[in-house]
């Protein structure tokens, strides 16, 4: 079926000439004289007006022509008298390739609640909100790439099935078969980060990134967690925190310098929509420095702001998300990044610094959506990373394979991680991290 997109029809510079559409039905007016259909085809947000007159080859099908229905057009491509629209199709013929029954369609022309649209996951992708949603995620994605891919990185694949636990929470998918016997030889589980093979793989090819989906078996309902939900971790070999820190900060600028380059229609609406002033805060965030932070300092500002959060701020105490709303939206007034954290609160694999006490581990913190991304220089020293194995019980012959490398032409060596979702409800003003993923996974959901 040969078609032209909508997105290329609106972005014409004269109208004229024959040219065939074809998508879903927005909405569809009928009169006896002339027919109007707003027609999308989900690669812009904007539509296409039809017009359709008597004349029109199967005019009489817009008697079963609504809302939510598949057609296809043909006709000429003219100026339109009409206001927000450069150009209409005047249709010389009409096929209805799928009907759309008024009474049973749930997707109407009308405000739907986002919770009664998360039990149409199969279905609200048709609305201009999760439309320009999704385009923003493939964007974003395309953007994460071409950052790597544009600074000499390799694109790597991390194992999806893993034996090993890197976080140390443990609360992993275990993966098994039917039957008795561990189908690995060994307890296995769905990953919830690349990070460990990448670790591997980056000592060798010097700078690495993964980027696919990981799980976690969290029992959370909250609006910024998932079951399953994707993640890009870069290592790179021979990064100090501070050479971390500077990647970080430079790849949060690079993926909003793109989405502004790329995708400014669905920014455009989202702000108009869902988060007024978005735009000047994206170039903001892509002028100016982030702030850096000890986590000493930052417990300071804390205990000093007057505030009266529900978790204390005492140092050695973990940072939550209200206080890395406080210190980016109130305190600092933009991105923040907090590094060495202490050692008590964080995983093994974190270069424990000279003071014994804190490790080399930084978080970037965005206003109105806390931390944005996670990393550190990892340990190393084998005889470190081997004392905190041990500390936190870990089975130290699971991650023999990971201490070889420390053993055999170890380097300095840092990553971080960013979720693909959490960036989403950034740039999306999004309220909840379920909308931002076409099928989200969460405790007691794995519809479609």
């Amino acid at each position: 079926m040969k078609r032209e997109k909508i997105k290329d029809i609106l972005g014409r510079q004269v109208a004229g000439g024959g040219l065939t559409a074809a998508g879903w039905v927005r909405s569809a007016r009928l009169s006896p004289n002339v027919a109007f259909i707003d027609l999308t085809d989900g690669s812009t947000a904007g539509g296409l007006q039809i017009v359709l007159s008597p004349e029109t080859k199967n005019f009489e099908l817009m008697e079963r022509v609504h809302t939510g229905c598949s057609v296809l057009v043909e006709g000429e491509l003219v100026d339109s008298p009409g206001k927000g629209q450069k150009y209409e199709l005047q249709a010389t013929s009409l096929a209805l390739l799928g009907e759309a029954d008024p009474e049973q369609y749930p997707i109407q022309k009308k405000k739907h609640t986002m919770e009664f649209l998360r039990t149409k996951a199969h279905l609200r992708v048709r609305t201009n909100t999760f439309a320009a949603v999704f385009r923003l995620r493939s964007h974003l994605s395309q953007g994460i790439h071409h950052f790597f891919r544009n600074r000499g990185f390799f694109y790597v694949h991390a194992p999806l099935i893993t034996t090993s636990d890197c976080e140390g929470a443990g609360q992993m998918f275990q993966v098994k078969a039917p039957g008795e016997q561990e189908f690995f030889g060994k307890p296995a589980w769905l990953t919830v980060s690349g990070q460990l093979e990448a670790e591997l793989l980056a000592l060798g090819l010097g700078e690495v990134y993964t980027f696919g989906p990981t799980f976690r078996a969290e029992n959370s309902n909250t609006p910024r967690h998932l079951s399953e939900f994707w993640m890009v971790e870069p290592e790179m070999a021979f990064y100090e925190l501070s050479d971390n820190m500077d990647l970080a900060e430079e790849f949060i600028k690079s993926l909003l310098s793109y989405m502004l380059n790329n995708d400014l229609e669905d920014l455009e609406f989202m702000q108009r929509w869902y988060r007024k002033g978005l735009l000047e805060q994206l170039e903001k965030i892509i002028e100016r420095p982030f702030e850096r932070l000890s986590y000493t300092e930052a417990t300071k500002q804390l205990s000093a702001s007057g505030k009266n959060f529900e978790f204390p701020t005492e140092w050695g105490n973990d940072i939550q998300t209200e206080h890395e709303r406080y210190l980016s939206e109130e305190k600092v007034g933009g991105p923040v990044i907090i590094h060495d954290y202490p050692a008590k609160i964080k995983p093994f694999y974190m270069r424990l610094g000279d003071d014994g006490q804190t490790v080399g581990a930084m978080d970037v913190l965005l206003p109105g959506i806390g931390e944005i991304i996670g990393g550190s220089q990892r340990e190393e020293r084998y005889d470190v990373l081997l004392a905190r194995i041990r500390k936190q019980g870990l089975d130290e012959a699971a991650y023999q394979w990971f201490l070889d490398t420390r053993r055999f032409g170890t380097v300095p060596h840092s990553g971080f991680g960013l979720g693909l979702e959490r960036m989403l409800l950034f740039l999306s003003g999004m309220a909840n991290i379920r909308d931002v993923i076409p099928f989200p996974r969460t405790p007691g959901n794995a519809e479609f």
